[in-house]
Parts: structure tokens; sequence; C-alpha cells
């Protein structure tokens, strides 16, 4: 295998209660699988506000051991703000396009569409969004995004294409399924 891969991880306030603690459970069930295969990964989580505050949390590089550290800071993900993507998907795309790996994959965690009160709602979010996501796959970057948004199907199609991502209809199978499209993606 020569597979290296983030993690990108919404931390919105709309994951606040049940999808954030499916989140916190399936980083764990991922990255236990991960680390019997091998393969090189790293997870951080995105929220912000407005385009002077996009944040980005460090869980786990690609130069981190996966511990103690590792798991207390994915038990730590908490829910902040807004889903800008555009500009974390170009800075992840960075960080990846550093790694040595046949195959480089930047997987999107999230429950919803790019948003952010300042005018990146609608078409604005989403085409900033698709637009990053070209250019991370002129990089030779795979974007792929599990959802749980229902609505997906009617605006994921144009941002990862329609066969970049799937939707997890029941939040609680989230931590099962996860493991199952990572194996999926990477065989």
């Amino acid at each position: 295998r020569d597979t290296a891969v983030i993690f990108m991880v919404d931390i919105s306030g709309s994951t606040k209660g049940w999808i954030n603690s499916a989140e916190r459970e399936s980083l764990v069930l991922l990255s236990e699988a991960i680390e019997i295969l091998g393969d090189q990964y790293a997870i951080y989580a995105f929220s912000g506000m407005t385009r002077k505050r996009c944040e980005l949390y460090r869980i786990k590089r690609f130069d981190d051991a996966y511990g103690e550290e590792v798991k207390n800071r994915i038990a730590g993900i908490q829910p902040k703000d807004y889903t800008r993507m555009g500009v974390i998907i170009r800075h992840l795309t960075k960080l990846l396009g550093q790694v040595e790996a046949r195959t480089r994959l930047l997987i999107t965690l999230s429950d919803g569409k790019p948003d952010d009160y300042d005018g990146y709602r609608g078409e604005y979010g989403i085409e900033d969004t698709r637009q990053a996501l070209i250019e991370a796959r002129r990089t030779g970057i795979n974007p792929f995004c599990i959802t749980i948004d229902r609505a997906a199907r009617d605006y994921l199609p144009h941002m990862y294409g329609e066969a970049g991502y799937t939707v997890v209809s029941e939040v609680q199978k989230l931590p099962k399924r996860i493991s199952e499209i990572y194996r999926r993606l990477t065989t």
C-alpha cells in the first residue's frame, strides 16, 4: 500500500450533539483500522467565522504517533462556528502535496454544505469549494466527501463529482460505515 490521506472534519455549530459524538467515534475507529493497515494519515478539524477567521485544528499530523495525545484531541473535538471550506481545502492540499504516496486522498467528513454568515452561503460557497477541489485534483489529490446531509445530492455532485461522495443517511451508522467507505476508496 502506498496511500496518504487527510481527514478534513467539519466541526461547525450544526454538528452539535449526536453528530459530533458520531464524528469522534468514527475517527477513533478509523484511526485504529488505518494503524493496522499502515497507511499514512492526518486528521484536521475546521470551522471559522468569515474570511478573516478560518480555523484549522490539528488532531493528528502525518508524523504524529496515534496514542493518548491524539485520542485526547479526538475526544476534545467540539462544535464551533461555520463551514467555510474552500480555504481549508487549499491549505490541506498543500500539506498533502508534500507527502510522498502513489494515492493521495482528501476525505471530508461533514454534515452539510459550505456556509458562513458573511455571504459564503449558497452559490458562492459551493463554487468556491468546487474550485478548491478542482485545484486539488490538478495536483493529483483525490477529494471525497462523506456526509449525513440528505439534501447533499442537490449540490455535492457539482462540487465533488458524481462518484466523489457518499451519503450516510443515519448518523448512528456513521462509525461503522466510515471504515467500509475507507476500505472501498483505498482498494
